[in-house]
């Protein structure tokens, strides 16, 4: 009996979530597990080969064709799989069904109210909003998710298009400040500008500050006490989230 001939450059694969890329004219893929490439764009999965379901890179997954070396160095600039991989991870476009894309949205529109509901309150009230409320404020604003994209990337979106149709905010951050007494004077007029509350202040030894923040100002906060201190002045957080019993409702 004749031998089979299987060209070597075809590998079959089944169950699988296609990440597609053009480039440089030319059309490239790769072959993921389902449910993770998702995982591995929002930072939840960081090990790669839990993603790939092989290294190599093909220019049709479905027929096992893989792209020749010339291609992708021409294309990439490289003909490291690994980073080529990560390219198109990140930027190539996921193939699914409507079906399966459908899912994929309701999933993350899910998870990015939830993510908004989390980290946000009703600034009157100082009380967190509920997901579905969240959900409804999405959905009236015309919120679209997109799959290439992280759900914190997109709460982040969320919260700043919903303060234009309701009472929002990111909840504050509780914290205590340490500055020593020498740097104290110096610096206390150019902290309290990146506070938003005062709750109590202390100055024996040391300036002691109990606070409340908004949290994109924590990291900027942390900076100016490290350095201008050189290390002597600390940030500690007390609460994450400064929010009353109970939820919003409309």
């Amino acid at each position: 009996m004749a031998n089979i001939f299987t060209p070597t450059n075809q590998i079959r694969l089944t169950n699988v979530a296609v990440v597609r890329m053009k480039k440089g004219g030319k059309r490239f893929e790769i072959a993921c597990y389902k449910n993770k490439v998702i995982c591995w764009r929002s930072g939840a999965e960081k090990d790669l080969d839990e993603v790939l379901q092989t290294n190599s890179v093909f220019t049709n997954v479905s027929k096992g064709q893989v792209a020749k070396r010339d291609d992708l160095v021409k294309a990439f600039g490289t003909d490291n799989l690994t980073e080529i991989c990560k390219m198109i991870l990140a930027k190539g476009d996921l193939q699914v069904s409507d079906k399966e894309r459908s899912c994929q949205l309701e999933s993350m529109f899910r998870d990015i109210a939830t993510i908004v509901a989390d980290k946000c309150v009703n600034p009157d009230t100082k009380r967190p909003y509920t997901v579905s409320l969240i959900e409804r404020g999405m959905k009236e604003i015309h919120f679209s998710v997109n799959t290439n994209k992280s759900t914190k990337q997109q709460a982040l979106e969320v919260i700043k298009q919903l303060k234009e149709t309701m009472q929002i905010q990111r909840a504050h951050m509780r914290l205590r400040l340490l500055l020593p007494g020498k740097e104290a004077k110096r610096l206390k007029e150019k902290v309290k500008s990146l506070l938003q509350v005062i709750e109590s202040e202390d100055f024996e030894d040391n300036l002691e500050i109990v606070c409340l923040v908004d949290p994109g100002c924590f990291r900027e906060l942390g900076e100016l006490i490290r350095c201008e201190t050189k290390g002597r002045g600390s940030v500690e957080v007390i609460s994450l989230k400064d929010v009353e019993e109970g939820e919003e409702k409309f």
